[in-house]
């Protein structure tokens, strides 16, 4: 009886083990976006679109804007510190951007930190 016995332990417990294993397909690379790769991050293909559906007409004097300009690179460059503060800001503190408007989501407010810290590109 033992012989039968041990041979069916081992053959049960290798079932129960590979029953429990998965294999798990590989992932597929991320495509490069903002998120996944901040150094596709640039003034005129991220940054540039989201000033001017926020930070309108306050901040384009073309559009009648009377605030600091922030409707070119140079202008947003100087500035993206305290753009990035005052995004960042609650919505009841003195000082919050875009004024009277809601808050920006943070993977917005992420796209300005990652414009900067990737160099801030053209």
């Amino acid at each position: 009886m033992k012989k039968f016995l041990i041979p069916l332990g081992v053959i049960s417990l290798s079932v129960i083990v590979l029953a429990a294993c998965h294999h798990k397909k590989p992932q597929t690379e991320p495509t490069a976006n903002a998120t996944t790769n901040p150094s596709a991050v640039s003034y005129a293909v991220s940054v540039k679109s989201i000033v001017a559906s926020n930070c309108s007409p306050c901040h384009i004097p073309a559009q009648g804007g009377n605030k600091k300009a922030l409707d070119t690179y140079d202008a947003l460059k100087a500035n993206i510190n305290d753009v990035i503060r005052r995004i960042e800001l609650n919505p009841t503190d003195m000082g919050f951007m875009p004024f009277k408007h809601p808050k920006l989501s943070d993977s917005t407010i992420a796209v300005f930190k990652q414009w900067r810290d990737a160099g801030m590109a053209e």
